[in-house]
């Protein structure tokens, strides 16, 4: 099986791939934060990724997400910071180092709490195609010439809304719970007691855009505030949040956060 293998000095440098400038190498800690990865189904060959001139901080967020002691990372951040493009393309590179196996991509189905969508038309899968858009998006603008389509033929690549989650043990996978706003703690608590051996989670949310009743608001940032504690670090559980000054969209939409969070 594929093992993890570290030099004589006791770390291992790791280059983030898919960018004109490369971010600086991650150097692990430690042999003792290393860990013993032995991934059953790992893929045959690499997945080229489109380059992007990566800022500094998604640089930072870069360094967290692919370090061998990192377990789970809790991310805040106003629309248009990146937040889904940064987790597939850690979560594919995560792929391509045979770290795990497959990712999965999760979102609680919620619709809007001021409008429902009514009967949408289709199959149950292309009805939930519809609250996977975001992922398949951000797979095509990461993606050269392998197709989304082709990852999911594989295996490499899943998409269910996470109330199909419960009773399922997570090995080796990739695991980003998009829209997290959106999710009771019920939800959020199935997703992190799914995760097993060698299994890695993104937990992204923008709290200022929850389609949530107001008694169901908060469930994310409150068990967030749970895991900001030295303990948590030691268990490889982080959080990284995104201001107004990371927004990449557009000028126009840093513009219109930073108006609608002053009012």
């Amino acid at each position: 099986m594929p093992k993890k293998k570290t030099s004589s000095s006791g770390t291992n440098k790791l280059k983030i791939r898919g960018d004109q400038q490369l971010a600086e190498n991650i150097t692990e800690l430690s042999e003792n934060h290393v860990k013993k990865y032995q991934v059953e189904n790992p893929i045959r060959s690499l997945i080229r990724l489109k380059q992007f001139p990566w800022t500094d901080k998604q640089k930072e967020f870069f360094k967290i997400a692919l370090h061998p002691s990192t377990n789970i990372i809790f991310v805040k951040g106003p629309a248009g910071t990146s937040k889904t493009l940064l987790a597939t393309y850690c979560a594919l590179q995560l792929l391509n180092m045979k770290v795990i196996d497959s990712i999965m991509y999760l979102r609680s189905a919620v619709e809007s709490s001021d409008k429902s969508l009514g009967f949408l038309p289709g199959t149950a899968e292309e009805k939930l195609r519809f609250f996977n858009l975001p992922f398949l998006d951000k797979l095509d603008e990461l993606l050269t010439s392998i197709k989304a389509e082709k990852l999911e033929a594989e295996h490499r690549v899943s998409m269910f809304p996470v109330a199909f989650a419960r009773g399922m043990n997570w090995t080796d996978k990739c695991v980003i719970l998009d829209e997290a706003q959106n999710s009771t703690a019920k939800e959020i608590t199935t997703v992190l007691t799914r995760l097993g051996k060698n299994s890695r989670c993104f937990i992204l949310a923008d709290p200022n855009q929850t389609d949530l009743n107001e008694s169901k608001q908060g469930a994310v940032e409150n068990i967030t505030k749970k895991f900001i504690d030295e303990e948590s670090l030691q268990m490889g559980i982080y959080t990284f949040e995104f201001t107004e000054e990371d927004i990449m969209r557009s000028e126009l939409v840093k513009f219109i956060v930073s108006k609608l969070n002053k009012s």
